[in-house]
């Protein structure tokens, strides 16, 4: 064989070998889509793919429900559902829809049936939205339908939505992930949580403030991932829609739900390390991985 010919059988075997490998590393995470991600992509108001919406026409169990959800991820995906806080409606929240399903999720955001539920009513109509996302994938003229890996699902929320979301991690220990913003509720002990979570603090918050909630409620846990991200000089609203945050609080929400509902390992960095902004007054991490 010639030296020429020595060189393209060598560039050959290297293109072989690249691509046996990305299909041995796509068998062995078989949730794994879209492209790899970079700090642009995750900062940026949207992710990779296309993205639709729905108004969910007869809640199950709560007042009110949008699903969002990418048109072209191929396969299954898991599910999130959002509930907002205390007197408030979805649009404190919706910023989260097509954020998330950009990037590989369905997400539902909810109204309550009351904007005056307390945390623990929140948590509940929290688990029948996800329920009945599951139901919608199961049925044939749903747009979701066959579109949604049921075993794994996340939870977010704010205020007392956050609070109620950390009850739905308490309750529903199959959960894969969840993100509580601003967190609220007249229990900080959340010991028994095994559910990987992402709590989002705002430093000046006047309604929850972090040194009786969100702090607290960090600290309690030790059985699980978690980190505790605090917003410098943030307001209680300081992760909702229209809030500048949104770049680094959707980098962080993104890569923690990627990383623990999707067991993208991609994603672990942007997950677990501190982001070293001026923004964050206060970070802290354990058993991220």
């Amino acid at each position: 064989m010639t030296y020429k010919g020595i060189t393209q059988f060598a560039k050959a075997s290297l293109i072989v070998c690249t691509l046996v490998l990305s299909v041995a590393a796509s068998a062995q995470n078989p949730f794994e889509r879209g492209p790899a991600p970079t700090t642009a992509s995750l900062e940026a108001s949207r992710g990779p793919f296309a993205t639709s919406s729905f108004t969910v026409s007869r809640p199950s169990g709560y007042g009110a429900g949008t699903v969002y959800y990418p048109t072209n991820a191929g396969g299954t995906v898991g599910a999130i559902a959002i509930v907002p806080g205390y007197t408030a409606r979805q649009s404190s929240i919706n910023w989260w829809g097509p954020r998330l399903a950009s990037h590989g999720f369905v997400v539902i955001t909810i109204d309550t049936n009351s904007t005056l539920d307390q945390p623990s009513s929140r948590s509940r109509q929290q688990l029948a939205a996800l329920d009945q996302v599951a139901t919608l994938a199961r049925t044939s003229s749903s747009p979701i339908y066959n579109k949604v890996d049921t075993t794994r699902m996340g939870v977010m929320g704010w205020s007392m939505g956050g609070g109620g979301s950390l009850i739905s991690a308490e309750n529903r220990p199959s959960l894969k992930a969840a993100a509580p913003q601003a967190p609220w509720n007249s229990s900080t002990n959340f010991s028994s949580v095994t559910v990987p979570t992402l709590i989002f603090a705002c430093e000046n918050d006047s309604i929850a403030a972090t040194g009786s909630h969100a702090s607290p409620m960090y600290n309690s846990m030790s059985r699980n991932p978690k980190q505790y991200l605090e917003i410098n000089g943030g307001s209680h609203s300081c992760a909702n829609s229209g809030n500048s945050n949104q770049a680094l609080i959707g980098k962080k929400g993104v890569a923690w739900m990627k990383r623990y509902m999707d067991n993208d390992t991609r994603y672990t960095s942007f997950a677990c390390a501190n982001p070293n902004s001026t923004r964050v007054s206060d970070f802290r991490v354990a058993r991220c991985s």
